[in-house]
C-alpha cells in the first residue's frame, strides 16, 4: 500500500515587507480544537432544544386526545315563585301573670295549705300565720262595740225624752264608730295572716316550713299563670317601620323542635333605644297546654305581606366562597364534529335571603336555567357534564331555621 504524504503547509502571515510568514504549529492545533468543541456544543444544544420541543408537542397532543370523562351531576331548575316575607328575630318568653307570693305582715307559720306544683284558683288559701292575739283583740272589740251600741241607744232614747243632751249622743256615736273601726282593722290583720293566691295559676317550689317565722315580704312560693305568655324581642331601627300591632308571629323553642306557636303583636315600644338603636316588641301567645315556660329562648318569625315573585334555587346549588357566591349553569356546546355536549359554566350570583331550604337569587340566574345542585366540588368552569337520572336531594320537611 502506498501512502502519499504531503508536507504540512503552515498558514502564512504577511510581514511588513509583504512576504508570507508561516504560523507556529501549536496555534494551528489550538484553533482546530476550539472549532471541534464548538461544533459538539452546538450539536448538544440543538439536540436538547429539539427534544424539549418534541416532548411538549407530544404532551399537548396527549392531553388534547385524552379528555377527562364528563362529570355526573344532579340538576335543579331555577324557578320564579312568591317568597314568604318573614322578619326573623331572637327573643324570650315571659309570663303574663307571675308573682312570688309573700306575706304582708310578719308571723309564724302554723299551717301550709298547698302542695308544691299544684294548680290553684284565685283566692285559694296557701299559708296560715299565727293569729290568736288578733282574734282575741277581735272578740274584745266586738264586746266594746256591743257596749257602745247599747250606750248609743240609751243616749238617743234620753234625747228623745229630752232627758239627755246631744253631746252625750255624739260621744256615744263616736265610741260606737271607734269600736267598729277597731273590729275592721283587726279583721284586716287576721285576713293578712291567711295568705291567699292572688290569681289562678300554677305553684312552684315551696320556700317555707311549718313553725318558721316569716318577716314581711318573705317569699313563700312562686305563682305563674301559664294560660298566656308574652314574647319579648327586639328589631332594628330599620325594621321598625314595617311592624304593626296585630301582625302574626310564629315562635319556635328548643324544647319542642319542629313545632310552631302562633301569636299576635300586642305592643310596640314607642321609643328606640339610644344605645342599641333597637326597638322592643311584645307579642302575646295563647298557651292552653301550659308547655311554654317563662324564660325560654325563642326564635321569632314575623309574617309580613308577600313580596313579588323572585328566582329561587335549592341552597345546595350555591357555592359560597370568600370571593363571592356562584353557581354552575348547564349549557350546550357544539364540538368540531357538530355533536352537542353539555358543559357547566360558573356564573357569579347575588344571593338573597334563605327560606325552607331554598335561597333567593337576586342576579346571575334566569328562570328556567338548569343549575348544578349536587357535584360542584368536582367541577371547573367549562367542564363536560352528564345529568344524573337521580333527582337532587329533597328539601327536608323541617328545614333549619335562620
Amino acid at each position: 500500500m502506498t501512502v502519499s504524504t504531503e508536507p504540512n503547509i503552515a498558514p502564512r502571515t504577511a510581514d511588513k515587507t509583504g512576504r508570507a510568514t508561516p504560523l507556529p504549529p501549536h496555534r494551528v492545533r489550538t484553533k482546530r480544537w476550539f472549532l471541534i468543541v464548538g461544533g459538539i456544543l452546538l450539536l448538544v444544544v440543538g439536540l436538547f432544544v429539539g427534544f424539549n420541543a418534541f416532548r411538549s408537542h407530544m404532551i399537548a397532543q396527549f392531553f388534547a386526545n385524552n379528555k377527562p370523562p364528563p362529570v355526573n351531576v344532579s340538576v335543579a331548575e331555577a324557578k320564579k315563585e312568591v317568597v314568604p316575607n318573614i322578619l326573623t328575630a331572637i327573643g324570650d318568653l315571659a309570663a303574663v301573670h307571675q308573682v312570688d307570693v309573700s306575706s304582708d305582715v310578719p308571723g309564724r307559720v302554723t299551717e301550709i295549705k298547698f302542695i308544691a306544683g299544684a294548680r290553684v284558683k284565685a283566692g285559694d288559701p296557701l299559708v296560715q300565720l299565727f293569729d290568736a292575739p288578733e282574734r282575741a283583740d277581735l272578740a274584745s272589740y266586738k264586746a266594746q262595740t256591743l257596749a257602745a251600741e247599747l250606750a248609743l241607744d240609751r243616749a238617743k232614747a234620753l234625747l228623745t225624752k229630752q232627758a239627755g243632751t246631744q253631746a252625750t249622743v255624739d260621744q256615744a256615736q263616736a265610741a260606737y264608730d271607734q269600736a267598729n273601726a277597731a273590729i275592721a282593722k283587726t279583721e284586716a290583720v287576721i285576713s293578712q295572716k291567711l295568705v291567699r293566691a292572688p290569681f289562678a295559676g300554677e305553684l312552684g317550689v315551696r320556700h317555707v316550713e311549718v313553725g318558721q317565722y316569716l318577716s314581711a315580704g318573705t317569699q313563700i312560693v312562686s305563682l305563674t299563670d301559664l294560660s298566656k305568655v308574652f314574647l319579648n324581642f327586639t328589631v332594628t331601627e330599620k325594621d321598625s317601620a314595617i311592624l304593626k300591632v296585630g301582625q302574626t308571629v310564629k315562635v319556635v323553642v328548643d324544647a319542642y323542635p319542629g313545632r310552631d306557636f302562633e301569636g299576635k303583636i300586642t305592643t310596640i315600644e314607642p321609643q328606640i333605644s339610644a344605645d342599641t338603636r333597637n326597638i322592643r316588641v311584645q307579642a302575646t301567645i295563647d298557651n292552653p297546654e301550659g308547655i311554654l315556660k317563662p324564660g325560654m329562648f325563642a326564635t321569632t318569625s314575623v309574617l309580613l305581606p308577600d313580596e313579588p315573585a323572585q328566582v329561587t334555587l335549592p341552597e345546595t346549588a350555591v357555592d359560597y366562597t370568600l370571593y363571592g357566591d356562584s353557581v354552575f349553569i348547564i349549557k350546550e356546546k357544539k364540538g368540531e364534529d357538530g355533536k352537542s355536549s353539555l358543559i357547566a359554566e360558573r356564573s357569579a350570583v347575588k344571593a338573597g335571603k334563605r327560606f325552607a331550604g331554598k335561597v333567593v337569587i337576586l342576579s346571575g340566574v334566569n328562570p328556567g336555567d338548569r343549575v348544578v345542585a349536587v357535584g360542584q366540588l368536582k367541577l371547573q368552569s367549562g367542564a363536560a357534564v352528564t345529568i344524573s337520572s337521580d333527582p337532587p336531594p329533597p328539601i327536608p320537611a323541617q328545614p333549619p331555621r335562620y
